[in-house]
C-alpha cells in the first residue's frame, strides 16, 4: 500500500494519492491534475476513484476533469445532491482499492454531506482517516458555512460535528493517523496547526475540541470567534456542486498573448481587472494604471478570490513566463474568465512609451519621523482585526484588507491626506496601494516591511493592544 499527501501552501490543501496492486485513488484533488496523472503513470497504476470528502468552498476541485480524464468514479457521501453524474456513498460503505479497502463515514457537521474515509490496509487494520474538512490538526471545521443553503443553524451544524467527532471519529485507535484537508492558514477552521498530519491519539490529548466537554460547551467553543468567510467560499462550493468550464480552455484563453495595442483595445471593450501578479516590490516601482496588485509570491489564490469581483474578465500582466502559473491558481478559486496577457509584461507597456503608474515605497524609519509633523497623515493598518488587536500604532486606522472593495471604506480618505499604508510585512499594504489608487487616491505610500519593522523600532512609535473580553470559560 502507497499513500502520498500532495500539499499545496499557497491555498493550505492536501490532496492525497493511495495505492494497492495497481489500483489508485486520490481524494480531494485540486483542479489542476497533471501530478496525479503523472504520479500513477510513474507507478504504473490505474485511478479508479475520486473520493470527495464534501463540496469545498475554499477552492475547486479537480473531479470533474479528473474523472474525465481517467474514466474514475467521483464519489460522495450520503446526502449529496449534484448536477453531474455521481457515486452517492452510503454511510459504511466499503470500497476496495486493490487489497486495500476505503470505508466511508458519514460525518456531518462542517456540511451535510461531510464524510471521512478510513482506510484500511491490505491486512484489514485501520490505518490511516481522511477528514476533509471536519477535524483538523488542532482544530474542526467552522459549521457556519453551508447554514443558509440548507436553512440550517449554524449551531444545528455544529451540534451534528460533535455527534460526527464522538461516535465516528474518537473511537478510532490512536495510531490511526489522521490525514485533512488544511492545514495552517486556511481559513474553512478558526486555528489550524502548523502540521499536515497527526494521529488520533495526539488530537484526543491536544485538539480542544476533542476535550471532554458537554454537546453545548462544545457548540460555544466552535462557534465563538468565527469571522466571516471570504466572499468566494459560496461562489467555490456552487462551482463545485454544478460544475465548470474545463481547466484546459481556461488556460487557453488566458494563454492568449496580447500586444499592447490589442492590450488597450481589451481594456477599452470589456472594461476588465487588470490584474498584476509580480512581486509586490517590484510593482510599486512601475505598473500599467488602473491594475491590481496581488503577486505569485503570496498567498495569490485566496486574495484573488477574497479581493476581485468574479463577474468582470480578468487581463493579466505577469513577469514572462509565469503567465500559465498565474492562470492556474486564478482558476483554483473559480476565475474562468481570463481573456488574455499582455505579451512581455510590464517591460513592453515601458517600450511602447505608454504612460506608467507607481507607489512610493517609504521604511519605518520615515514613517516615525513625519508623524509629529504632518496633521494631515493617515496612518491605515490593513491587517486582519485579530492582529491589530493584538498591537498596533495608536494613530493608526483599521480597514482589513478584504474590506477595501467596498466603496464606503474609499469614504475615509480624500486628497488633502497623507495617506500611508501598512500590512504586516508589506505584501498585503501593497494590494491595498494598489486599490486605493485604482479609485484615483493618488496621495499615498506604501510601508515596506509593514509592521514586523515597525515593532523593530517601537522606541519610536505609540503602539498600543486592543483590550478584549475574556474567552468564555469551557468547563471539562
Amino acid at each position: 500500500m502507497f499513500v502520498q499527501q500532495l500539499y499545496t501552501g499557497c491555498i493550505s490543501e492536501a490532496a492525497y494519492y493511495i495505492e494497492s496492486n495497481g489500483i489508485a485513488a486520490i481524494i480531494d484533488p485540486l483542479r489542476d491534475i497533471d501530478a496525479y496523472l503523472q504520479l500513477a503513470k510513474q507507478r504504473k497504476a490505474t485511478i479508479q476513484y475520486i473520493f470527495e470528502t464534501h463540496f469545498h468552498a475554499d477552492f475547486v476541485s479537480g473531479h470533474l476533469d479528473l474523472a474525465a480524464a481517467t474514466g474514475a468514479s467521483i464519489v460522495y457521501g450520503p446526502n449529496t445532491v449534484t448536477k453531474f453524474e455521481v457515486t452517492v456513498a452510503k454511510d459504511n460503505q466499503v470500497f476496495q482499492i486493490g487489497n486495500a479497502s476505503i470505508q466511508v463515514l458519514h460525518t456531518p457537521g462542517h456540511t451535510l454531506e461531510s464524510s471521512c474515509y478510513l482506510l484500511k490496509d491490505e491486512a484489514g487494520k485501520d490505518h490511516a482517516i481522511f477528514t476533509g474538512d471536519t477535524l483538523f490538526v488542532g482544530d474542526v471545521g467552522r459549521p457556519d458555512l453551508a447554514q443558509k443553503d440548507n436553512e440550517i443553524t449554524m449551531e444545528e451544524l455544529a451540534g451534528m460535528l460533535y455527534d460526527s467527532l464522538h461516535e465516528k471519529i474518537m473511537p478510532l485507535a490512536d495510531d490511526v493517523i489522521v490525514y485533512p484537508a488544511h492545514g495552517a492558514g486556511s481559513s474553512c477552521g478558526k486555528n489550524l496547526g502548523s502540521e499536515t498530519f497527526s494521529t488520533i491519539g495526539t488530537q484526543k490529548q491536544t485538539n480542544y475540541a476533542l476535550q471532554p466537554q458537554t454537546k453545548e460547551d462544545f457548540i460555544i467553543a466552535v462557534t465563538d470567534g468565527l469571522a466571516a468567510p471570504p466572499q468566494y467560499f459560496p461562489i467555490n462550493a456552487k462551482i463545485n456542486k454544478e460544475g465548470y468550464e474545463s481547466l484546459d480552455t481556461v488556460v487557453a484563453n488566458g494563454m492568449k498573448a496580447l500586444s499592447v495595442a490589442a492590450f488597450k483595445e481589451q481594456i477599452k471593450t470589456f472594461e476588465p481587472i487588470i490584474l498584476d501578479t509580480r512581486n509586490a516590490t517590484v510593482f510599486t516601482q512601475g505598473f500599467v494604471p488602473g491594475s491590481i496588485s496581488i503577486g505569485l509570491e503570496g498567498r495569490f489564490a485566496e486574495f484573488a478570490g477574497s479581493i476581485l469581483p468574479f463577474d468582470q474578465a480578468i487581463l493579466l500582466v505577469c513577469e514572462p513566463g509565469t503567465e500559465k502559473e498565474s492562470i492556474v491558481r486564478l482558476a483554483r478559486v473559480g476565475f474562468e474568465n481570463i481573456i488574455g496577457h499582455l505579451a512581455g509584461g510590464y517591460n513592453a507597456w515601458v517600450d511602447a512609451n505608454e504612460t506608467p503608474d507607481l507607489i512610493i515605497d517609504v521604511e519605518a524609519d520615515e514613517l516615525a519621523m513625519d508623524i509629529p509633523f504632518d496633521p494631515n497623515m493617515v496612518i491605515v493598518d490593513v491587517r486582519k482585526t485579530s492582529e491589530f488587536d493584538k498591537g498596533h500604532i495608536k494613530e493608526a486606522l483599521t480597514i482589513p484588507l478584504d474590506e477595501l472593495t467596498d466603496p464606503a471604506s474609499m469614504a475615509n480618505f480624500d486628497d488633502n491626506q497623507n495617506i500611508y499604508i501598512h500590512c504586516a510585512g508589506g505584501y498585503r499594504s501593497v494590494i491595498a496601494s494598489s486599490l486605493i489608487k485604482r479609485q484615483g487616491i493618488h496621495n499615498i505610500r506604501n510601508v515596506v516591511g509593514g509592521f514586523k519593522a515597525i515593532s523593530e523600532l517601537s522606541d519610536k512609535f505609540d503602539i498600543e493592544e486592543t483590550v478584549l473580553a475574556e474567552e468564555p470559560f469551557i468547563k471539562s
